[in-house]
């Protein structure tokens, strides 16, 4: 798959919710998932492999009591690189409810996602 389809394909399942389904598909074995820098330590940080970036996204979701709303742009392709802008808005069971917004930048190799990652304010 080219970058212009795999993006298309993230987004779509990101739209259904189908994150796990969208790393099945679309990740690498050898992926890599970074957050921003400065977050405290109980939270999900930068993890590499697939099984990592999916036992993350578990525990992110296992956190989450409720869903208020949110989106996912179309994305933006350059060569290797796309970027699709998210938001979500979710009552999480450790800090209430918080509404976020991120740019998440993708990097593609061979036909698969091999990096990820995720800029967003964290006051």
């Amino acid at each position: 798959m080219s970058t212009t389809q795999i993006a298309a394909r993230l987004v779509e399942l990101c739209r259904q919710g189908k994150y796990e389904q969208a790393q099945d598909e679309l990740y690498a074995d050898d992926a890599v998932s970074i957050e921003m820098p400065g977050l405290p330590p109980e939270a999900l940080g930068d993890v590499s492999g697939l099984e990592a970036i999916r036992e993350k996204g578990r525990r992110w979701g296992d956190n989450i009591a409720e869903i208020h709303g949110g989106s996912v742009s179309d994305p933006v392709v350059a060569g290797d690189w796309f970027s699709v802008s998210m938001s979500i808005d979710a009552t999480y069971k450790d800090r209430g409810r918080v509404p976020m917004q991120e740019i998440c930048v993708y990097q593609v190799r061979d036909g698969k996602i091999v990096r990820e990652q995720f800029f967003y304010s964290l006051g």
